[in-house]
């Protein structure tokens, strides 16, 4: 049994075939995902899909790209939507200050409007971190000392010094196909060395970052036990046992989902 914590299902990557993906996920063992909302104005779309399949649900967040659209974005607003049965959690959002295609003052603003909706809603907040591991450390701990929400650093692929210090404070990781690619032995380190074992869950952020032996295709969720293969030699566990840490994790933090 395997939980895939993060899909973009809604993009046209899959508007031809999106029945068929599903179908492939739920052939490898995929009991659940969440799909999840990048852009407040694509909510519509992705609770969609959550709809229509008992076994898949979503978030509603605004990704740092897209912060610039609506940095006045409030917790009321988030929490306003958030109300939807099948929403589970809170993003993505986050801090993106490799491409930055949002100003990072825009950035801020709108991640503390989903902090604020996650701490009020006991949702999980599903955080994207690239080129920002200071910022995000320090913004975390001073965001928990005005009061505790679950933290989820999803694709994780951030240093140790974020990954030590967002353990402490109770943070969950998710290990995406990037733990299986050949140059990335500075994420299988952290891996082993700094995420503890009962904070770590799986994800294949499809349709990117398809995990070997499927690299240069689309990913789908049905390539979710691949990235489980790779997280389970990182953490010398078979993959049976990989299976059913993660998904024992996933349940834990999105507590709102139905085990099968």
């Amino acid at each position: 049994m395997f939980v895939d914590s993060h899909v973009n299902l809604h993009g046209e990557q899959f508007a031809e075939d999106l029945d068929g993906v599903i179908e492939r996920a739920r052939a490898a063992g995929v009991v659940r995902m969440v799909t999840i909302c990048c852009q407040l104005a694509d909510f519509p779309a992705v609770s969609a899909i959550a709809e229509r399949h008992d076994d898949i649900y979503c978030s509603i967040g605004a990704h740092p790209h897209h912060a610039k659209d609506r940095p006045d974005i409030t917790a009321d607003e988030l929490l306003e939507i958030a109300a939807h049965p099948k929403v589970v959690g809170i993003g993505e959002t986050g801090l993106d200050f490799h491409y930055n295609y949002s100003p990072r003052e825009d950035q801020f603003a709108s991640l503390a409007a989903h902090i604020e909706a996650a701490r009020r809603s006991d949702l999980p907040l599903i955080l994207h971190c690239r080129d920002a591991d200071e910022a995000m450390a320090d913004l975390l701990e001073d965001e928990m000392g005005k009061g505790a929400f679950r933290a989820l650093l999803h694709c994780y692929t951030g240093g140790s010094m974020l990954a030590r210090r967002a353990a402490k404070l109770g943070s969950w990781f998710a290990a995406s196909g990037i733990i299986t690619f050949r140059k990335a032995d500075d994420v299988r380190a952290v891996f082993r060395d700094d995420v503890p074992d009962d904070k770590v869950i799986v994800e294949t952020d499809c349709p990117y970052l398809a995990p070997v032996p499927h690299r240069g295709q689309r990913c789908e969720p049905a390539f979710l036990p691949d990235v489980a293969a790779g997280l389970a030699t990182v953490k010398g566990w078979s993959l049976a046992e990989c299976a059913s840490r993660t998904s024992e994790n996933f349940f834990d933090l999105f507590d709102r989902v139905p085990r099968p």
